[in-house]
């Protein structure tokens, strides 16, 4: 997952880029291997046996940790021998960090990064990926390549660059012994934040900016009004219409709206504290885990708008300098394994969606993802499907997040 601005914001001081090159020369011992293009797949996995793969992703979720570092490491030691090392990198961080790698000719520090939309986009734009390479994973056959949801990352063609690992879908959570009636609208959902002065916010993270994409389809009408590619004139309708609504409820909103949560994590303390009577994710499981964990109360749902909710599917990247492409190939294939899907599907794990196809299973791993069943509180997935609607071009993201940052310094306190 992710905190996204144009990269021509986000020039780094002099100071830090001494230090990431640095950091970039010094030889962590990983051992560097021959380019995967040149070789059969068996001796790509050859060649991974017995390597260190770090992987640069979002560490901000103790459950993604936890199935990473508890489960998914040990099985690629068992498997291939790789040790497998997560480290913390996304966004901003991570294109900077290749940026300078590059302009230092530095040796690449991760071999494997979690990245979609934004990231993607100015990764590729930089030309700071490796590729094409994830139409050889003997997994990728398996693939759910029907789903556009999951074949085109905010409109873009992953084009090889990326292979995805998991699919989510925006959801409100809300809880049922205080909202028993919630709202299912966009408009529904300004009407009752009006009657219920600050009960209601959104946090400062991509997770807030979801929710400002939410609304602004809705009040144009519908995804279909920014689909095509970014464009300046139908963003600056979309964005003054968003302004408005937002102006219109900002009083109402926790604290007037003149302070946010700073993430999800903080907005579902805020939330189960009983100060706010909403939080939201960008994974409409996520209040069937944080519920079995006792994060959110036993009396938590989620919730889609009928406007629609964004869908969307994160991917898996290897940077330019990765040195080792090999190893990052097998980690990739195996995390696109049914043995994996499943296993992070599980609410007690993360609840996070799959991305392959039951049709293309073996019998076995279908029949087990049938049988795995879903928790009272999961939204029913036809009603997921009818409300699901794809992500737009990188650039609404960046330009919402950025400006509504913006707004909110500039707004009085």
């Amino acid at each position: 997952m992710r905190r996204h601005v144009p990269i021509g914001r986000r020039l780094l001081s002099l100071a830090l880029l001494s230090a990431l090159v640095t950091a970039g020369c010094v030889d962590d011992g990983r051992t560097s291997v021959t380019d995967p293009a040149s070789l059969r797949w068996d001796e790509v996995v050859e060649s991974a046996r017995g390597t260190r793969v770090v992987w640069r992703m979002w560490r901000g979720d103790p459950s993604i940790n936890a199935y990473v570092d508890g489960w998914v490491a040990p099985r690629l030691l068992e498997l291939y021998g790789i040790e497998l090392r997560a480290v913390e990198g996304q966004g901003p961080e991570l294109v900077n960090q290749l940026v300078v790698e590059r302009s230092a000719r530095a040796a690449g520090s991760a071999d494997l990064v979690w990245i979609n939309g934004e990231t993607f986009h100015n990764l590729r734009g930089e030309d700071l990926l490796y590729g094409p390479w994830a139409g050889r994973l003997p997994n990728a056959a398996l693939i759910d390549s029907a789903s556009a949801i999951i074949m085109l990352d905010f409109e873009q063609d992953p084009a090889g660059f990326e292979s995805p690992w998991g699919r989510v879908q925006f959801a409100l959570i809300y809880d049922t012994t205080r909202t028993p009636e919630p709202p299912r609208t966009v408009r529904e959902l300004g009407e009752w934040i009006r009657a219920n002065p600050g009960r209601f916010t959104h946090d400062q993270s991509f997770t807030g900016t979801a929710f400002h994409k939410v609304v602004m389809y809705a009040l144009a009408g519908g995804v279909e009004q920014f689909q095509g590619g970014f464009d300046e004139i139908r963003y600056q309708a979309g964005a003054e219409r968003l302004w408005s609504w937002l102006g219109e409820h900002r009083t109402a909103f926790w604290r007037e709206g003149t302070v946010y949560p700073a993430g999800a994590a903080e907005l579902h303390r805020m939330f189960s504290n009983r100060e706010v009577d909403f939080s939201m994710s960008y994974n409409e499981n996520e209040v069937v885990s944080k519920v079995r964990q006792g994060i959110l109360p036993r009396t938590a749902r989620a919730l889609v708008l009928r406007d629609g909710t964004i869908a969307n599917a994160h991917y898996l990247g290897i940077p330019f300098n990765s040195p080792n492409p090999a190893g990052a190939m097998v980690v990739a294939d195996f995390l696109l394994s049914p043995e994996a899907q499943f296993e992070k599907l599980k609410p007690e794990v993360w609840a996070d969606g799959t991305v392959l196809d039951p049709a293309r299973m073996p019998a076995e791993w279908r029949f087990r993802f049938d049988a795995l069943g879903r928790d009272p509180r999961s939204i029913p997935l036809d009603t997921l499907r009818r409300y699901a609607v794809p992500e737009v071009a990188p650039g609404y993201h960046e330009r919402l997040s950025q400006e509504w940052r913006e707004r909110i310094r500039a707004a009085p306190r």
